[in-house]
């Protein structure tokens, strides 16, 4: 396969967010890197590096013969799964604000496994309803869910609720639109609603998140200071922006600003034009992603190609839900914008997957899909 059977479009796209990227996280940072490391370029230079990695990825992903990943795919969750686990070993996994999701790399690196967890459950699912696992017997789903249950325990001890929240609307989305009977569909939800409600008031940590969500000025220097801020950076940055490097949300006001927040001093910097803009770019790639799956005549490539886009698309309504003030506080990088080599190179592969599927096998406009 050649690089010309790529859908230029959506390339472009990621292209345009690649690099954009690199500048949001130089103008959010560079105050913040010249403070801390007396290098105003530290998360700049890190985030090139990631980004150059990200390109490769997405070439090289979109180059691999398709049968490979669908022989090989469920190894990456599998992967993933023991990475999580290895985070709990001592001398491996390394703590950072409250959580312990990063393993230790050589060179003094990191990597949060989750974010390989992520892009990897569509072949996870993929593979648990496209293949016979004949050698389960009548305890294939018995298994199946104990896994997931223990990948998703683990997960939750530490802690990663995003991540869990992500999977469960993917799985969500995919059982609704491959056409698994309602009664299903509705149970799983039934199910859901009420676990979610006790993990949350279980830790006082996501309870006070949804006490700060529900009225951040209850708590205006604490619980609620991230939102608050956001929301200013924001209002300030009115329709037309302050201008690119002129956010004043950055200056030690918003904790953070070129991770979770990003989009708080994007907003300030450029504007409701500007954010429109981006978010319009984020809608296409998107669409993109859905016509992929639309289009491809194979159901297990049609499953991973809708998990893929749907994991992509729900990491970019959570984060701007949560700097708008419409969701609680999440620990969830926007896709792109945000600092986080993890984060980074695992969106890159997923997309250099999606373009992938495209280019390999795609069916008409006007044949009707297989499934709902």
């Amino acid at each position: 396969m050649m690089l010309e059977r790529l859908d230029k479009s959506f390339l472009l796209a990621l292209i345009f967010l690649l690099g954009f990227g690199l500048v949001q996280v130089y103008s959010s940072s560079y105050i913040y890197a010249g403070e801390k490391f007396s290098n105003s370029l530290y998360f700049f230079y890190r985030q090139s590096m990631f980004a150059f990695v990200g390109l490769i990825a997405l070439i090289v992903a979109s180059q691999i013969p398709w049968k490979i990943f669908e022989k090989f795919g469920f190894l990456l969750w599998v992967l993933s799964f023991i990475g999580v686990i290895l985070t709990f070993v001592p001398g491996l996994g390394i703590e950072g604000g409250g959580a312990t999701r990063w393993l230790r790399m050589p060179l003094g690196m990191r990597f949060e496994p989750s974010e390989l967890y992520k892009i990897s459950w569509p072949f996870f699912l993929a593979t648990i309803f496209f293949s016979d696992l004949k050698f389960l017997g009548k305890w294939r789903w018995p298994v199946v869910i104990s896994i997931v249950l223990a990948s998703f325990f683990l997960l939750l001890r530490q802690p990663d609720f995003g991540t869990v929240v992500i999977c469960t609307l993917t799985l969500l989305t995919i059982l609704f639109c491959f056409g698994v009977k309602w009664m299903y569909i509705v149970s799983g939800i039934i199910v859901a609603i009420p676990t979610a409600v006790l993990l949350v008031i279980s830790e006082p940590y996501r309870y006070q998140r949804i006490v700060a969500f529900l009225d951040p000025w209850s708590d205006p220097s604490n619980n609620g200071f991230q939102i608050i801020q956001s929301l200013m950076g924001y209002y300030s940055g009115g329709i037309m922006g302050n201008g690119l490097g002129q956010g004043q949300s950055k200056l030690f006001f918003l904790p953070e600003a070129h991770t979770d927040f990003t989009l708080a001093v994007l907003g300030e910097e450029i504007g409701f034009i500007g954010f429109a803009i981006i978010f319009m770019i984020y809608g296409f790639v998107v669409f993109k992603g859905i016509q992929v799956a639309y289009r491809t005549t194979k159901g297990f490539r049609q499953m991973v190609a809708l998990g893929l886009i749907s994991t992509f698309a729900f990491s970019v309504i959570i984060n701007v839900g949560v700097t708008l003030g419409m969701l609680p506080t999440k620990g969830l990088a926007l896709p792109f914008l945000s600092y986080g080599g993890s984060s980074l190179v695992c969106t890159c592969f997923m997309m250099g997957i999606l373009l992938n599927i495209d280019s390999q096998g795609y069916t008409s406009y006007r044949k009707r899909p297989k499934y709902r």
